[in-house]
């Protein structure tokens, strides 16, 4: 399979050297990496031939897919036709049918071992996996063979995850998380309902770079976009400490922009940088647009974390003497210690030095 490498994908389309390091620039800043690391990121893209992609849909709404579809942050385009051989996505790909199956099953036996699997999707097992079938082929039985043969596996979005919606009570068909249904693969779980593109292409652009995936937490979460608690990146966290909280929907509160802890908001307890990255090319996210944070990223939150517009239980209180790290302890605790473990000097560090001074990229 013949693959143009990303210099000349460029190239062929027009881009400038601008945008590229532009995108590079993106990339660092939601990897929370020095600005110094731009030169070694924007290197190792240039000398990198285009990875091969295939993206699988199983049980799941398509939430993911319309995320990374109608993202221009980085824009779609920029990611399949220029950082990526996207080779299998069931929505997006123009081959259908036995055309489509041969292509996934060509990137599995020809690209074995270097090919990057994203997942879509939570994955039933009950009954053999038979509530789920693509082509004839139970989602169970396709996940073993494309995942365990990729060079990274990344789950999108909750159901991907930890199973999601389709796996609260009853769950009929014994829907999973991906880690769950093929366990011993080494995957990224980005959670979400749905996940930010932003930080998909930042999970890939890591792995491009230094050759390894993100430090992690102890749900297999990147620490870059899941190891700082909500409640502390919101901007209307300056009313949760005086104590000024929306009421009822539409009240004056409502109107000023206050707290909406007391209308649900799960922030306090919840890790994302949903505030920092945001959504709709960088412009807002659900509390700036007036809706508490459901804690969509939260180890099943379904369960968890409803019902959605009641306050959390157990709260110690309100005020600028509590801060979040006390209000959302069982939540950050291991977050903390994986960050203290894995300083970003060590996290980070590519496989060959980066220089102190950046080099013309």
């Amino acid at each position: 399979m013949l693959r143009s490498s990303l210099p000349e994908a460029l190239r062929s389309r027009g881009v400038s050297r601008r945008r590229f390091i532009d995108f590079c620039s993106a990339m660092v800043a939601t990897l929370a990496l020095p600005e110094r690391y731009l030169a070694a990121v924007a290197d190792a893209l240039n000398r990198t031939d285009r990875p091969v992609l295939v993206w699988l849909e199983f049980q799941d709404c398509a939430g993911n897919t319309e995320s990374m579809l109608r993202s221009d942050d980085p824009p779609v385009a920029d990611v399949v036709l220029e950082l990526l051989s996207w080779e299998y996505h069931e929505t997006i790909m123009a081959g259908a049918g036995k055309q489509a199956e041969a292509a996934l099953k060509r990137v599995v036996e020809q690209e074995a071992g270097k090919y990057i699997a994203v997942v879509e999707g939570a994955v039933p097992t009950a009954d053999g996996g038979v509530y789920c079938t693509i082509a004839g082929r139970t989602a169970l039985d396709i996940a073993r063979e494309v995942c365990t043969h990729a060079a990274a596996t990344i789950a999108v979005g909750a159901c991907a995850w930890d199973g999601g919606l389709v796996r609260s009570a009853p769950n009929p068909t014994g829907a999973v998380g991906l880690q769950e249904a093929v366990p011993g693969i080494k995957v990224v779980n980005l959670g979400g309902c749905p996940h930010n593109v932003a930080n998909t292409a930042a999970v890939i652009v890591h792995y491009l770079t230094f050759h390894q995936m993100p430090a992690l937490d102890q749900y297999n979460r990147p620490l870059f976009a899941y190891g700082r608690l909500i409640h502390d990146q919101c901007e209307r966290r300056a009313h949760y400490d005086a104590g000024q909280f929306v009421e009822e929907w539409g009240d004056e509160g409502s109107r000023k922009g206050w707290c909406l802890y007391k209308m649900g908001c799960k922030g306090p307890d919840a890790t994302y940088n949903c505030p920092t990255v945001r959504w709709n090319s960088g412009t807002s996210w659900p509390v700036k647009s007036g809706h508490g944070c459901i804690a969509c990223a939260s180890h099943r939150f379904w369960d968890v974390m409803s019902p959605f517009y009641k306050p959390l239980p157990k709260v110690p209180g309100f005020g600028v003497d509590v801060t979040a790290e006390e209000i959302g302890w069982g939540v950050v605790g291991g977050v903390a210690a994986l960050t203290a473990a894995h300083a970003v000097a060590s996290v980070f560090r590519p496989k060959e030095e980066v220089p102190k001074e950046d080099k013309p990229a």
